[in-house]
């Protein structure tokens, strides 16, 4: 009865998607016209992410041709470019439009875990009352839109008395404020129970524009970029292949864009096969 019990709530909370317990981490072999990059995908600690990735990959998830508007049902990633190349930084590819601006006309929501990333222990002042570099923050301007106009926002302050009344209230919560806390007030929800990764050298992440508008758009990280850390899902890591990532992250771009110079072509991504 016990051993029942138990196959029966694995079965519940086994993903939905692609992904099953069987694929716990599977690899993707993506073929490039410079050469192939193998990724292990955390099926685990980004199962939506990870399904959607594959889906899209290997043409079992509709998405809308932005090209034509029409729904339609084909590897995804086949033939698109690395439309954006930042050296020392990442490489960025699945752009149906090749600008850097189209989607597969769906979004799905970010997979990350804050707390297990160490953000809600790391506060936003340091004991110079500096703020954290991660923040990105250089002027005042950066400091008010960054953090203080989130904060307001999120303690429904609106005007100038409101503010003069809760003064205290409002310094309270900054100068106790961590990484997290800024985070959420900009719009960032973080899931507890997912284990999650920095995004490190060699590591694959969701590029998006903001909380949980992540798409078809994806970077591979040339560097550590630790002022990423909870704002894109990490959802793999390359094991084979980093030459190849690296020698695309060189290639001639335009200095405005960082699109190549001579295109740097997906040829496919497709899930590596395991030996029976």
């Amino acid at each position: 009865m016990k051993r029942l019990l138990t196959v029966l709530l694995i079965l519940v909370f086994i993903p939905s998607a692609t992904v099953l317990a069987g694929d716990r981490d599977p690899v993707v072999i993506i073929k490039t016209s410079v050469g192939e990059i193998s990724v292990k995908l955390f099926a685990r600690e980004a199962p939506e992410t990870v399904a959607n990735f594959i889906d899209l990959a290997e043409g079992k998830k509709e998405f809308t041709d932005p090209k034509t508007g029409q729904k339609v049902k084909r590897p995804f990633y086949d033939n698109l470019t690395f439309h954006r190349v930042i050296k020392d930084f990442m490489i960025q590819g699945g752009c149906p439009l090749g600008t850097g601006s189209g989607s597969p006309g769906y979004t799905i929501e970010d997979e990350i875990n804050a707390d297990h990333l160490g953000l809600n222990k790391i506060n936003i002042f340091d004991a110079e009352k500096q703020t954290h570099p991660w923040l990105l923050i250089r002027t005042q301007e950066d400091f008010a839109r960054t953090v203080m106009a989130p904060l307001y926002k999120s303690m429904g302050i609106s005007s100038q008395q409101e503010l003069d009344e809760r003064i205290d209230e409002v310094k309270d919560k900054l100068f106790n404020m961590t990484l997290k806390d800024a985070y959420i007030n900009m719009g960032y929800r973080y899931n507890t129970k997912l284990k999650s990764h920095a995004p490190k050298r060699g590591f694959i992440s969701m590029a998006n524009s903001g909380p949980n508008t992540n798409g078809s758009q994806f970077f591979i990280n040339l560097v550590d970029t630790p002022w990423l850390t909870g704002k894109h899902t990490v959802f793999g890591v390359v094991i084979k292949g980093m030459d190849v990532v690296d020698k695309i992250g060189s290639v001639a771009v335009d200095p405005g864009t960082g699109k190549p110079e001579k295109d740097v072509t997906i040829l496919s991504i497709r899930k590596q096969q395991t030996e029976k």
